[in-house]
């Protein structure tokens, strides 16, 4: 299911409904992967959100994920889950989620990423790239040469397991990223702030078809 999707939009929003706004401007620019991430919200307007979320995935054919919560990915139906490393275990998620989820891992080393294969998420998110103010408590930043060994390691072990770049990235990140063994690139400020939201969609798409 994410085989084709090289762009994964995580949500922002300064109150829960902006995250819908966003959502719905960015599968409309073209975005086929999303991913609902919001913090310090009750359960109940968590899983409001997320249902609603669904629906404008669903419109547009766009796989749609959650953050953290795996209840909240169950009773909403998405098609999967993102889990941060102090997170709920991958291999937990799986057996309540069923084995046709998404189910993605956080990762900011090398051993991270190996945790993650053996606890056979379908991708890691592999970060951060630069300092990003969309996250807190942000783990040491790894820059282009970061990936460049974290990925020439991973991939000599044999582990094939698709990496997505996170963290900050710009345009004229994206090209030097996929040269370095990056399956796909997850961004956030770069669409939610976009002016030029389909064209910079297009741009970023021609850019990740090349590599």
């Amino acid at each position: 299911m994410i085989e084709q999707q090289k762009i994964q939009y995580i949500s922002q929003g300064a109150k829960p409904e902006d995250h819908l706004t966003n959502i719905q401007k960015v599968c409309e620019a073209g975005i086929r992967w999303v991913q609902l991430r919001i913090k310090d919200v009750d359960f109940e307007t968590y899983l409001q959100i997320a249902k609603e979320s669904k629906k404008i995935c669903e419109a547009y054919s766009a796989v749609f994920i959650v953050n953290d919560n795996v209840s909240i990915a169950k009773e909403s139906e998405a098609n999967g889950v993102h889990l941060g490393l102090s997170d709920m275990n991958p291999k937990d998620a799986r057996s309540i989620l069923g084995d046709h989820s998404i189910i993605g891992g956080t990762a900011n080393t090398l051993q991270d990423c190996l945790l993650q294969a053996e606890n056979k998420v379908d991708y890691i998110g592999l970060g951060p790239f630069r300092h990003t103010e969309t996250k807190k408590n942000l783990s040491p930043v790894l820059g282009l040469e970061g990936y460049r060994k974290i990925l020439t390691e991973l991939r000599a072990s044999a582990c094939q397991i698709p990496v997505i770049a996170i963290g900050g990235i710009l345009e004229s990140d994206i090209k030097n990223l996929m040269e370095n063994y990056v399956s796909g690139i997850a961004v956030s400020k770069l669409l939610t702030q976009n002016l030029n939201l389909k064209t910079t969609v297009d741009y970023i798409q021609a850019l990740l078809k090349k590599a």
